[in-house]
């Protein structure tokens, strides 16, 4: 039996729309039965919705011109924190949901790959805690230049945090940024003093 009424050898209108009803639905299907697949708190999880894959370049860059780390880093390192048990982190489930946990990551990742990538935030991190640390304590910045750096440091810091989805109010920003000052205004005398008593045994 054809499904040609008229004649002409043309699929009818009907024909047609049946066979789009019948596709939608084998790909609503398909897209329901992936979502079933996915763990719930892989679903749930929310913290780069901010960022889609047509932003990741702008978010790598500004990641690249403010600190040491990338985007991927970035991104890696929030996961292993967010997926922490008390046996350790779980590299293996972050690694094979990485691309429905964040958007702007497009490829699944080995455990090994996590950990690279998690190894490497934690390098540039300690790196970084001690460049900035020995310029606090060596005098090569008056305070008033180390409030400055403090304050551009944190600014960043609450832009990433705010990017995941975390709310902070105006009272917690400047609680956080009295706390950072007050610890490098101590640091810088602890270390005003140490280098005086070494002057003073030469």
């Amino acid at each position: 039996m054809t499904n040609d009424p008229v004649g002409n050898g043309e699929p009818s209108a009907a024909t047609s729309t049946a066979e789009s009803d019948e596709a939608s639905a084998t790909e609503t299907g398909t897209e329901t039965a992936r979502e079933r697949e996915i763990p719930e708190e892989i679903r749930e999880y929310d913290r780069f919705k901010k960022i889609d894959g047509s932003q990741y370049e702008r978010a790598n860059q500004f990641l690249r011109d403010r600190t040491y780390i990338t985007a991927r880093e970035w991104a890696i390192a929030r996961l292993c924190s967010d997926f922490r048990t008390e046996t350790g982190v779980e590299m293996t489930k972050i690694g094979e949901n990485l691309p429905d946990l964040v958007p702007f990551m497009e490829d699944t990742y080995t455990p090994q790959a996590v950990n690279q990538a998690r190894s490497a935030f934690e390098e540039k991190i300690r790196t970084a805690g001690a460049t900035f640390l020995y310029g606090a304590m060596c005098d090569f910045f008056t305070a008033e230049e180390l409030d400055d750096i403090m304050y551009e440091s944190t600014e960043v810091a609450k832009f990433l945090l705010e990017v995941e989805g975390v709310d902070l109010s105006v009272e917690q920003e400047l609680e956080a940024e009295e706390r950072v000052s007050s610890m490098m205004r101590e640091v810088r005398e602890a270390s005003a003093e140490l280098r005086a008593d070494e002057l003073e045994e030469e």
